[in-house]
């Protein structure tokens, strides 16, 4: 993009083609409007976003500390103000993304009200949000910007010619809030033609990057539930076909696809794999099946399903709802050969959903995928359906009694005690989930570490505060001193609300299309300038 000065140039020219009948049209105002407005569609996002994915995974594989994180939103402003606290806290939003979980789709953004992570909402919530998110992240460039502008104006009325090039720079530049959203799909909400239908939809919005499951979609539960139902890889790879179709016809080639396996907590299948021939895929999904081995007729009673696996008869265990039981303890077995052949058959990246947050776990399992696929790479969960202190002190005690020290002074049954929190034990694990995303990108192959549901818990947890003392003894003080003042001190830009919510840039609008006779907010009456000085 040319820059600021070249832009204006650009503009005036093209007005200077039209003469007097364009001569209420101010070429750096309408500068201002174009570079507030970078991308243009949704399939502009998807495919800028792409190739910042695609740079950050070939940075993974040559340095695997330049992993990459997110957190997970269910509302634009959620997203927007995470990329600006980031801008804020850290300068850039170099290897920090967004992630949309269908979960929060479920439990917060349904007609139908509150509702588990089923796949029961309307489909059609899953693109809605990513155009949401956009929406409010293209705002927050322009609100930034908009700054910026205003401080150009401000120099140049007091004069200050180095000012005026600083801020020049700045705009010139801008390093966008637009960064890449991985979505989730949850299992494709049908079949492989429903499934190219709706990422075509959620690509349209902005998604370079869709995270698709193994679980049956009209069985599909929440990848910490019981009752997983995992289907047979033929069926899943029709599926991640159906979503790089999807990618490639609407002209983002390098989208990314995250290849989910729910294995290792998924006990059941719905379906026998169809076989052709001894040791091929579908015969290696049958013989996890768990199963009697059958000699005679006798075995067979009326409406057994009878397979032929490894030369022999076998009955696979069926339960009343019909699903077909798989071995116990063959998950990571099944983990394994899910990775690789999704990897092997057009998936970018890969995600785990494992029981707890456990760094040589999951390493065990990606060890074992790179021996087939050196360059395998996993997003992972990093839910807030493990309690992560529990977890970290029990790992903690047991490799310490491990190692023979002395424990006396614990309980491994009461180790989530707060009596444990200034403890040696309880320092050390806090110190281990400090550092859990560093040690599992160096050690288990994990190049995007992700929370799927931080805001549904940090919404709760304030409303919580707030609600225990503005309805208590504290009244207004609840607010005033637990969030106002706060927002005031630290820097929060939400402080001045009507801003953020665009008036200042409507009030910049109206100046451009009416001149002198606008009538803006911002005048001395807005209460907002008692918050001049912030």
């Amino acid at each position: 993009m040319s820059n600021y000065k070249q832009e204006i140039e650009s503009i005036q020219q093209t007005c200077n083609k039209y003469g007097a009948t364009w001569g209420a049209i101010n070429a750096e105002s309408a500068t201002r409007m174009k570079i507030q407005n970078r991308f243009n569609s949704g399939l502009d996002i998807a495919k800028y976003t792409a190739q910042i994915m695609r740079k950050d995974m070939a940075d993974y594989d040559a340095d695997s500390s330049q992993y990459t994180q997110s957190l997970g939103c269910w509302h634009g402003f959620i997203g927007q103000q995470k990329l600006i606290s980031i801008k804020k806290h850290f300068g850039t939003t170099d290897k920090k993304y967004l992630y949309l979980s269908g979960w929060m789709v479920a439990a917060l953004r349904s007609d139908f009200g509150p509702l588990p992570d089923q796949s029961m909402h309307e489909k059609t919530s899953v693109p809605m949000l990513i155009e949401e998110l956009y929406t409010f992240l293209k705002q927050a460039d322009a609100w930034e910007l908009n700054h910026l502008f205003r401080e150009l104006d401000a120099a140049r009325e007091a004069g200050n010619q180095t000012l005026e090039a600083e801020t020049i720079a700045k705009i010139d530049n801008f390093e966008t809030h637009i960064v890449p959203i991985i979505a989730d799909i949850d299992a494709g909400f049908g079949n492989a033609e429903a499934t190219y239908l709706l990422a075509k939809k959620m690509i349209e919005a902005g998604a370079c990057c869709i995270q698709l499951e193994n679980q049956v979609s009209d069985e599909k539960q929440c990848g910490h539930q019981d009752g997983k139902v995992t289907v047979p890889h033929s069926d899943f790879l029709a599926k991640i076909n159906a979503v790089r179709y999807a990618f490639l016809e609407l002209g983002v080639d390098d989208g990314v696809i995250v290849a989910r396996t729910d294995s290792l907590g998924a006990g059941l299948t719905k379906q026998i794999a169809v076989t052709n021939e001894p040791g091929d895929l579908g015969d290696q999904y049958n013989s996890f099946l768990d199963g009697d081995i059958i000699n005679s007729a006798d075995d067979i009673a009326n409406g057994d399903v009878v397979i032929k696996a490894n030369g022999q008869l076998m009955k696979p265990k069926r339960l009343q709802s019909g699903l077909f039981q798989f071995k116990a303890g063959s998950g990571e077995d099944r983990v394994v050969l899910d990775c690789i052949t999704s990897l092997q058959n057009g998936a970018d990246l890969l995600w785990i959903e494992t029981e707890k947050p456990h760094v040589q776990q999951i390493a065990a399992m990606v060890n074992r995928i790179r021996e087939v696929i050196p360059n395998a790479k996993l997003v992972y969960n990093n839910s807030p359906s493990f309690n992560w202190t529990l977890n970290f002190r029990q790992q903690v005690f047991d490799a310490w009694s491990a190692e023979g020290q002395d424990m006396s002074g614990y309980d491994r049954a009461r180790l989530m005690s707060a009596d444990y929190d200034e403890t040696a034990l309880g320092q050390e694990a806090d110190a281990r989930i400090q550092s859990f995303q560093a040690d599992a990108s160096r050690e288990a192959g994990i190049f995007h570490h992700l929370i799927t549901l931080p805001t549904y818990h940090t919404a709760a947890l304030s409303t919580d505060n707030l609600a225990k003392g503005y309805f208590g003894n504290e009244g207004m003080l609840a607010y005033a001193g637990g969030v106002q003042r706060k927002e005031i001190r630290q820097g929060i830009a939400t402080v001045k609300h009507q801003d953020m919510a665009g008036s200042n840039i409507g009030d910049d609008h109206k100046e451009y299309f009416a001149g002198e006779a606008a009538l803006k907010a911002g005048g001395k009456d807005n209460t907002m300038n008692q918050f001049a000085n912030v």
